[in-house]
């Protein structure tokens, strides 16, 4: 095994300004810290109903069967939209149950069907690639006067636009189109935006309105409010208009939650709260689909107080978020320019009012964010929180801090959390060490990098191709671009190495900018020989400027594997001698080109224009 100290060599001889004290003695130094752990949060255990969960848990957990269908008419199992949306997305990736679920739903439950419940389905079957299903729904979504609307189709289309379902994306999209143009009900819709959007509401617009003599429906009230979602306070107006204007027709909860959706935005959010209430005061709830675009919608739009509140809103209702849901809530909080923890914690608590835990990768998530942007005393809190959840930091943990404290530049605290780590029984890896290294190379604190390169050897590491990378990078940073060379190869000769295939390409491209056409053709070598591709481009330009027409062979040697180079090999270093004006020579790699080339018709136009 190439060891520590043969590595050393090789780095000394490569770095010829290497600091020569001792690598091997360093001082521990940790952290000064306050070992007494901050408060339990104080979790509030409420219960509600558990309804939908039963009813999620009786299809989830069981083969469909004739009691399964039994138990959900059960009087203890009211079913409702909102309840119907809960259990579908719930179970996005048990396809076969999801859709036994929705079949029982259509046919036996008596709820009224709806565009939202047929979009998830949808979705569901496609993720699953279950297509024969998938267009049986489309096609009983379509008998029923229901329509796909632009972003379940986008969704759809996106979904299946790949390698292995492009035929089935091209079939969705001509459905689509010929949906738009077959909808009688979305020309009114269009008609009915039109005169909303011409003028301030009022009485003469409501005047209008009667007179177009509308047919009501939910489907209709849907697609009205979606032509007019860029206004939201004028979808409202007719929102309210639709629900006084007629004794037949009453909102539902699908209209509702599509109103929600609209009005989430910011100049209409005093206006959503109001619509959220007055849904609760008639016994509809916000249904988990709405609750999952809408905080999307607010965290796009950085309004994280309203995803608060409405996640919170949303875990003391039936209709929980999940622990994902809850995970997405908080990268988002702890991610943006100024984190705020106070909101951060909200979520969390609430989380846990329910009587669950956090996970470890949530916890590592948040201090990631915080750690990146250098809200080092936040991430500490969160460090707390954690170790109070039953949680120690761990390697994952504690290289984000070095990763942090490097990258606002604090070098010599980034050092102590290996000391720190090692006193509290957690070693650094291989990663830990690569981070702290790259750090300080980043940090133009070269001789610290090598020392504790050093210094990680002797604990009985082994060199790497992250590390590699790294070390390669840090040479070239001090411009030493040759050094990088040797200590590579040497790596690679060695201490049975791989390079990166862009360590390869950024090292060759460096050689080349100096002149070093040999060494840079070494190292394609080393590449040809390692399975990787053969890194050619740069070469052709650089040998036409500088090089003979030896090294040109020679290049194309290398280039030679278990057969000859490719015409395109041949062709791009003849283009580029004759683009240089070194037409003889270009002539003469044309003749050693074997013969079936020389008459492909891009040499014919070459040399024809010559």
């Amino acid at each position: 095994m190439y060891r520590s100290k043969t590595i050393l060599s090789s780095l000394r001889n490569a770095y010829s300004k290497i600091s020569t004290r001792s690598y091997l003695t360093r001082t521990q130094v940790g952290f000064s810290s306050n070992s007494s752990s901050l408060t339990r949060f104080p979790w509030q255990y409420r219960s509600f109903s558990s309804n939908p969960d039963s009813m999620l848990q009786l299809v989830s957990e069981n083969d469909w069967s004739r009691e399964v269908e039994e138990g959900l008419r059960k009087k203890d199992m009211p079913l409702t939209h909102e309840t119907a949306i809960y259990v579908l997305r719930k179970l996005d990736k048990q396809q076969e149950k999801a859709y036994c679920f929705l079949d029982w739903v259509f046919r036996e439950s008596g709820l009224s069907l709806s565009s939202p419940l047929y979009s998830n389905m949808l979705r569901i079957l496609v993720q699953q690639r279950s297509m024969k299903r998938f267009w049986m729904t489309l096609n009983d979504m379509k008998q029923g006067g229901f329509y796909m609307d632009e972003e379940t189709y986008k969704t759809i289309y996106s979904l299946l636009n790949k390698e292995d379902s492009k035929a089935d994306a091209v079939a969705v999209s001509h459905f689509y189109e010929r949906m738009v143009k077959e909808n009688a009900m979305g020309v009114v819709a269009g008609n009915v935006s039109a005169v909303v959007l011409k003028v301030d509401w009022s009485v003469e617009v409501e005047r209008e309105l009667q007179e177009m003599k509308l047919v009501l429906s939910d489907n209709f009230v849907i697609r009205v409010l979606k032509e007019l979602r860029d206004h939201p306070l004028k979808a409202l107006a007719f929102f309210h208009w639709v629900g006084g204007s007629s004794s037949v027709y009453q909102h539902s909860t699908v209209t509702y939650n599509a109103a929600l959706r609209v009005l989430a935005r910011p100049n209409s959010v005093a206006e959503f709260w109001s619509v959220v209430d007055e849904m609760k005061s008639v016994g509809h709830e916000v249904d988990l689909d709405t609750y999952i675009k809408v905080s999307r919608q607010f965290q796009k739009s950085r309004m994280m107080i309203e995803a608060v509140k409405l996640y919170e809103f949303m875990m003391d209702g039936p209709f929980k978020p999940s622990i994902q849901d809850c995970s997405l809530l908080l990268r988002s909080l702890s991610a943006g320019p100024e984190p705020d923890l106070d909101l951060v914690f909200r979520v969390s608590r609430k989380y846990e009012s329910t009587g669950k835990s956090l996970s470890k990768a949530v916890y590592d998530g948040i201090h990631r964010s915080l750690t990146s942007v250098g809200r080092f005393d936040e991430a500490d809190e969160i460090m707390k929180a954690m170790r109070n959840a039953g949680y120690e930091p761990d390697n994952i943990t504690y290289s984000q801090l070095v990763f942090g404290l490097c990258k606002a530049k604090r070098s010599e605290e980034a050092c102590k959390v290996l000391d720190q780590m090692e006193a509290e029984g957690c070693f650094p890896d291989i990663k830990t060490w690569t981070i702290l290294i790259q750090g300080l190379f980043k940090n133009n604190d070269v001789d610290k990098a090598f020392e504790y390169f050093a210094s990680m050897l002797a604990k009985g590491f082994d060199i790497d191709s992250d590390l590699l990378d790294v070390l390669v990078g840090g040479f070239l940073s001090q411009n030493r671009i040759e050094g990088a060379c040797k200590f590579l190869t040497e790596m690679v000769s060695h201490a049975n190495v791989k390079p990166w295939q862009s360590t390869y390409k950024t090292l060759i491209d460096k050689l080349l900018e100096i002149k070093k056409g040999e060494e840079a053709l070494d190292l394609l070598q080393m590449m040809k020989k390692q399975k990787y591709p053969a890194y050619a481009d740069p070469f052709d330009g650089y040998l036409a400027k500088y090089g003979t027409l030896e090294d040109a062979k020679k290049f194309l040697d290398v280039l030679c594997s278990n057969s000859s180079p490719s015409f395109a090999a041949y062709f791009h270093l003849i283009e580029a001698f004759y683009k240089e004006g070194r037409l003889s020579d270009a002539k003469n790699l044309l003749f050693i080109c074997p013969h079936h080339f020389k008459t492909h018709p891009k040499i014919t136009a070459l040399f024809g224009a010559a």
